[in-house]
């Protein structure tokens, strides 16, 4: 039997954060269907100081790569994609540095090896890709390409392990190109729709959407004080593609995961296959960090995993979606600056940690 949750510790820690101006967003925490805690802190936008709502809806980052992980197995399912299938075979890659033998579930599991826009493990910056190239110019999943297909590659397909954004590019490409749908349409009605998502879609910073997050960071000055507050409208693209973008409320994160683990959106093997580790990424201080077909999973030093998830980082934006099989908790926190998830995450998860430790 699980322990309960204090939910009025977890609430004091998102005011406590969002009254220093370090935490605006929404949380929830669920278990078996049933709401454990649920908040809104702080202000949708700084501009207006609009608070958030239960409703409102976040930028997720690359949470977005577990919809794209879902679509593309769905496709699996219907015959038309195979985890073993060349990317070549959907998408033109001629006179690029990409090999075109290269898997969809290698593209998926982060081992093809591909140079990335912005490779986040040397440590680049997604939002210098924008300095010179204006970002409403990329609204189209094949407009990314460019960035991208002409870099050296970090290792023979299959040959190591590295996270890149553009793998999720190239499978939203092959998305595309069997079912004939543009990969946003194709989230929409299959993924969202199927998941009961009702919140959550693909919005345009140059759209007039109501409910939905601006995103923030702050600029401080040399001793770290906060001075004011900058837009993320130049960060990067003005709409969600494969790889990140898209929006959703904490409760929508919930009910995917949810429809996910209740063989709700794929067939019994994909779904197995998307909720298991596929090869190591790296060692941790205790245990082992493996990814998964979008999911990311945490052992512990007897191999048993102590966290699935997912999160996402950018300019004005993070996000984490996760569920802790030793709680039976699913946690979904979204928030409108760059590291403004983080510190409340820390936390929380030492609260379901400490509520599941044996009493002595």
């Amino acid at each position: 039997m699980f322990p309960d949750i204090d939910a009025e510790a977890v609430d004091r820690i998102l005011h406590d954060a969002a009254s220093r101006h370090e935490f605006s967003g929404a949380v929830q925490l669920s278990r078996g269907g049933r709401v454990l805690h649920e908040g809104a802190y702080g202000v949708a936008s700084r501009r207006w100081g609009v608070p958030v709502s239960l409703g409102t809806r976040f930028d997720v980052a690359s949470v977005t790569k577990l919809f794209t992980s879902v679509a593309v197995l769905q496709q699996v399912d219907a015959g038309a994609l195979a985890l073993d299938s060349p990317i070549g075979r959907f998408v033109e890659l001629g006179g690029t540095r990409i090999d075109p033998d290269i898997t969809i579930g290698q593209l998926l599991t982060h081992t093809s090896g591909i140079g990335d826009d912005a490779d986040e493990e040397a440590g680049e910056s997604y939002e210098d890709l924008w300095v010179d190239k204006p970002t409403y110019s990329v609204t189209r999943t094949a407009d990314f390409l460019p960035q991208f297909v002409h870099k050296e590659p970090n290792f023979a397909p299959g040959a190591g392990c590295r996270y890149c954004n553009c793998g999720y590019i190239l499978a939203g490409l092959a998305l595309e190109t069997v079912t004939g749908t543009g990969y946003r349409d194709y989230v929409r009605e299959h993924v969202f729709a199927a998941a009961g998502m009702k919140d959550s879609g693909f919005f345009s910073m140059r759209d007039a959407v109501p409910n939905v997050a601006e995103g923030w960071d702050p600029v401080r000055d040399g001793a770290g004080k906060v001075i004011s507050w900058r837009q993320n409208i130049f960060s990067y693209p003005p709409i969600g593609s494969p790889d990140g973008g898209a929006h959703s409320t904490a409760a929508d994160l919930v009910r995917f995961l949810d429809a996910v683990r209740g063989g709700r959106l794929m067939s019994a093997e994909s779904t197995a296959a998307f909720l298991s580790p596929q090869v190591k990424h790296s060692d941790l201080d205790a245990g082992e960090l493996h990814y998964g077909y979008g999911l990311e999973f945490r052992l512990d030093a007897d191999g048993q995993v102590g966290l699935i998830y997912k999160d996402g980082i950018n300019a004005g934006v993070s996000a984490f979606l996760g569920y802790y099989p030793q709680e039976g908790v699913t946690a979904a926190l979204v928030s409108n600056s760059e590291d403004g998830a983080w510190g409340p995450l820390k936390e929380i998860t030492g609260l379901l940690q400490s509520a599941q430790a044996p009493t002595p």
